[in-house]
């Protein structure tokens, strides 16, 4: 996978039918194929050095903060189900690889 391919968009994405948002997903790798770096808004690595990145309206977040953000909303009820912590577990386990 390139590093311009790890980048999802969604810009937008709840007011587009599904063909304007697979033609914008298009049109955003033919955009990161520039091979400048976008950054995560939260954490400030760029794609390359993230496993995913989604970029939002003027905001990006790369998947290690999702998970971090995720981790933090399931364990604030501090009854994460066994299910949550499986995700949890095996996205860090790869992750950490």
């Amino acid at each position: 996978m390139t590093d311009s391919e790890k980048i999802i968009s969604l810009k937008n994405a709840r007011s587009k039918t599904k063909e304007t948002k697979n033609k914008e997903v298009k049109e955003v790798k033919e955009e990161n194929k520039s091979n400048e770096p976008v950054y995560c808004s939260f954490c400030g690595r760029p794609n390359t050095q993230v496993a995913k990145m989604v970029q939002g309206p003027g905001v990006n977040i790369c998947s290690e903060c999702t998970m971090i953000a995720v981790q933090y909303l399931i364990l604030e009820d501090k009854l994460p189900t066994g299910e949550a912590q499986r995700i949890l577990d095996i996205f860090w386990s790869k992750i950490n690889k």
